[in-house]
């Protein structure tokens, strides 16, 4: 009997267990940890974050510090980068112009998403007239491609870095909101929706408890794209002269500059955009890895 007990319990022991449960957070953090690239990308966009708020002390010299004497100076030990026509240091300004382009990334962003949020799942909830209204609006800015409603909002407004902000983000918002338009659609028909709203629950808790914390996932991935398209797009405007005034410095206004003396010093306009094609790549690269995470197969 005695032996029957041990092999019993012998072969409790060694019978495989069963596949471990893991919560959706360390799934999701398995899922984003395994995508090399989204893990290369967040890891730059660390860098890139120490770089803006650090960059007091990684800047070698005063970014608005001139030399008339020094105009276009070559690369040397103390200006790795050169100085540009007006004898500044192009790598202190490429530091600094770090702030800016995170600044209106990530605020315009912001912006757009809240507006553009708040206009597709008010109109997918409650449909009608509503509907109809706030989608044709959104249906005409999304006629117009990003630049050119850019244009026309600062055309209004004038240049600064704060109107540059609001004129991003109404041109972002209306991407936002054909994004949650959907699939709040597709939610409020549902069953749990249907329920809650028999047993009184009202729109605004429906809608703030459920509706937008399953529409979060798709907002997030777009988040994180459309930033990368809002700091190009900020670099794109300040191109055209539109930015941020001088001399404050931002890539798109030294990659401008830069242009009229490629040839002398061609680290002048390659340097921020270098600068700039980094910091796009890393926000992309990040959008892909949460689009992993959210996939269906990928949760499978």
């Amino acid at each position: 009997m005695a032996t029957a007990h041990a092999a019993v319990a012998t072969a409790t022991l060694a019978a495989p267990e069963g596949p471990k449960l893991i919560s959706q957070r360390e799934r999701a953090l398995r899922t984003f940890a395994s995508n090399r690239t989204a893990v290369l990308g967040m890891v730059m966009i660390v860098a890139i974050v120490v770089v803006a708020l650090a960059a007091p002390l990684l800047a070698p010299h005063d970014p608005l510090q001139q030399s008339v004497r020094d105009r276009l100076a070559p690369p040397s030990v103390d200006y790795p980068l050169g100085r540009d026509d007006k004898g500044r240091d192009i790598l202190s300004r490429i530091i600094y112009g770090t702030r800016i382009a995170l600044l209106v990334g990530v605020v315009s962003v912001l912006l757009g998403g809240l507006l553009g949020t708040a206009i597709g799942v008010v109109a997918g909830y409650f449909g009608g007239k509503v509907d109809s209204a706030l989608m044709r609006l959104t249906d005409v800015l999304l006629a117009f491609p990003e630049l050119i409603t850019g244009l026309l909002v600062l055309a209004v407004l004038g240049p600064g870095l704060g109107k540059m902000i609001i004129a991003i983000g109404l041109t972002i918002a209306p991407r936002f909101a054909r994004i949650a338009y959907g699939p709040t659609l597709a939610l409020k028909e549902t069953e749990f929706i249907e329920a809650a709203r028999s047993i009184g629950v009202r729109d605004g808790r429906l809608l703030r408890v459920h509706i937008l914390p399953n529409v979060g996932g798709d907002l997030l991935v777009f988040a994180s794209l459309w930033t990368a398209s809002a700091i190009r797009l900020e670099a794109s405007l300040s191109f055209i002269g539109l930015g941020v005034a001088p001399p404050t410095p931002t890539w798109g206004q030294m990659i401008r500059d830069g242009t009229v003396h490629l040839a002398a010093v061609p680290l002048y306009s390659l340097g921020p955009g270098v600068a700039l094609l980094l910091t796009v790549l890393a926000f992309n690269l990040v959008g892909d890895g949460f689009r992993d995470v959210l996939d269906p197969k990928a949760r499978a």
